[in-house]
Parts: structure tokens; sequence; C-alpha cells
């Protein structure tokens, strides 16, 4: 019996910054328009020469070096993106080759902003089931490179960037001990055309641009995530008051703050990133938990609820033990 263990957590962020104001310039919006819809201030834009597997690389490195462990450790790699850089083969290599792996898989899963929580679950998977004992888990995206600029309902929303965080086998399975305690994965694909990208290799041989009905998505992400949330608090025979951190898929401001409502915690309890980092789709919830990490916020032993939902509709959960 093993048990996966987060023992580090990476991120990355470009260079370039582009806020509301700057923005406003080029679409009929405004600061105060994109502020009290979404709680957003600014993104990250990646630059024209970074691909999504630079930004990976950048936040694998920084986990790795969180956690103290070597590349010639890891065994398997698992990037969650909705922007690869090919349609073929995986980021997932891509990364894995520039970090000088030559051993175990390495391979990209695709389920848009509930990237990450899948991710996690296919490492905790594999890690409980014996087959691998050191995963790189990485949410890396460049929805940039997707989105309509002229779109002021979407265009405002999304950023770039990249979240890793490194599992690791233990034995300790007992009551109490550190490591990722469940998780819950769902998809109904019956509304895949709420949010979507209108391009692909097999449909239209193009990249195709995000298209969003924000309403629904919004009216929907409410129910499936509270769900989500009570899912993962019976399966642990836990009570909102015994999470520690809610860190949630930083989509907007008012989904987060309804998710909080129902667990009847207080605001400093969640970890919030949007205002700084936008939508960064499969990235925001391991950025979220890189920089909650890192500044002293999450400490080991607390218990961490991540959740998110994103196009399909796909949508999860998992709680942790830090």
């Amino acid at each position: 019996m093993f048990r996966s263990q987060i023992a580090g957590c990476g991120s990355y962020l470009p260079e370039r910054i582009l806020g509301n104001e700057e923005l406003a310039k080029t679409v009929d919006t405004s600061d105060e328009w994109i502020v009290s819809r979404t709680g957003i201030r600014q993104r990250h834009i990646a630059a024209p020469d970074q691909k999504t597997s630079d930004l990976a690389i950048a936040a694998a490195e920084a986990a790795l070096a969180s956690a103290g462990v070597g590349t010639d450790e890891v065994d398997l790699i698992v990037v969650a993106t909705a922007t690869p850089d090919n349609t073929f083969p995986a980021t997932a290599a891509t990364v894995q080759a520039k970090l000088g792996i030559t051993r175990g898989a390495a391979f990209d899963i695709q389920a848009v902003c509930s990237g990450f929580v899948y991710g996690l679950a296919v490492g905790d998977n594999f890690i409980k089931a014996g087959q691998f004992k050191t995963a790189l888990v990485i949410g890396a995206e460049t929805f940039s490179r997707i989105l309509d600029w002229q779109d002021r309902g979407t265009c405002v929303l999304f950023g770039d960037g990249a979240g890793a965080v490194v599992l690791r086998a233990s034995k300790d399975v007992t009551n109490g001990a550190r490591g990722v305690l469940s998780t819950h994965l769902h998809t109904d694909g019956r509304y895949r055309d709420l949010l979507f990208v209108d391009g692909g290799p097999s449909a239209t041989q193009t990249v195709g641009q995000l298209r969003m009905s924000g309403r629904d998505v919004f009216k929907h992400a409410v129910g499936f995530l509270s769900a989500a949330v009570d899912e993962a608090l019976e399966a642990n025979g836990m009570a909102p008051d015994n999470i520690d951190w809610l860190v949630p898929h930083q989509a907007n401001k008012r989904i987060m703050d309804a998710t909080l409502r129902k667990l009847g915690m207080p605001a400093d309890r969640m970890v919030c990133t949007i205002e700084r980092h936008a939508n960064t789709s499969a990235a925001s919830i391991p950025l979220a938990l890189a920089e909650a990490s890192g500044d002293g916020r999450i400490q080991p032993g607390q218990i961490v609820l991540i959740e998110g939902m994103g196009g399909g509709f796909t949508w999860g959960s998992a709680m942790i033990r830090w």
C-alpha cells in the first residue's frame, strides 16, 4: 500500500503583464467592468517565442528544487494542458526530454480548467498502484494563443502560466499521515457547446478560438463545484470546519466566493490569485498552491481542498493533507 505525498511545488509566470487599462485600449471594456464582474486586474502573457512546454519546464524545475528531488528520480510526468505545443507528440514528452529524463512515462491529459485535478488523480492512482514512485504533475497553458481579442466577454478572463507539484510514494497510510486523501472526477459532455474552442485538426484543420456562454457556465459552475466539495467532505468524513485552506480554480471571483459561502468558510481561508493571474486554466490551482505554500500560508499537516470546473463540462475535487 502506498500514498502519494506532495513533496514540493513550483510555478512560472511570463514576464509580460497585461493590465486591464492597457486591454481597454484595444477592446470595449474598462478596469471597473472587468474587476466588478471577475475580480481580475491583470494577467501574464507568454512571449511570442515561448511555448507551453517552456512554461511547464520552468515550473517543473522550481517544483523539483522545492522538493529536493533530482530528475533521475522522476519516473512519471503528467502535463495537463488545453494548449499543447503540437498536435503530437505530447507536451510532456518535450518536458521530459528537456529535463534530461529518459525513463518512465510522460503524457498529456486534457480536461481544460479541471486539468490539474485530473492530473493529480492520475498521478495519485499510479503511485497508489505501485507503478511509479515519483511523479511530476504540471498544469501549463498559453491561453493567449486561442483567444479572440475582440471578444470582451472572453479575452479579459484568461492569462498564461504554469504550476507543478512533485508527488512521491509513501508507505505511511495511517490516519493522520500526509498525502492525497481522495480525488473525485466528473464529466458531462452534454454541456460541451457552452465552453469550447471552434477549431481542431480533425474538424477544421485550424487552431480555433475560445467561445463561451458566460452566464450558463457560471450557473452550472456553482452547482457542480458545490457538489464536488460535498463529495470530498463525505468521502473523508469531514466537515467544512476541518478544511484549513480552500484552493479553487481561479476562474471568476464570484464563483469562488459562492463556493466559500457554501462551505461557510471565512474569506481568509481561501487562496485567491485571480486578481494578478486571471484564469490560467489547468495552471491556476498549482500556481495558487505554489504561492500559498511558498509564502508559508499552507503548512505541513493542514487539510487543503482543491476544486475546479472546465469545458466539457469537466469538474472535480481533491482532498490533501499537506
